[in-house]
């Protein structure tokens, strides 16, 4: 798996972990956790694009 693929699956899970996280936050559950995985791997996963797509 490339470093690529991976930027994109981190960053797709991280988007989505952290729209789940920010429904928690609303509802009644453990948001702020949640929500701050999901931000952590969304930055890793773009950043992980951003510093692949200069070698291109």
């Amino acid at each position: 798996m490339s470093e690529t693929w991976i930027g994109i699956v981190l960053a797709s899970a991280g988007a989505l972990t952290t729209m789940a996280g920010a429904a928690l936050y609303v509802l009644p559950g453990p948001g702020i956790p949640v929500m701050a995985a999901g931000i952590a791997f969304l930055v890793t996963g773009v950043t992980m694009l951003g510093t692949d797509a200069t070698r291109r």
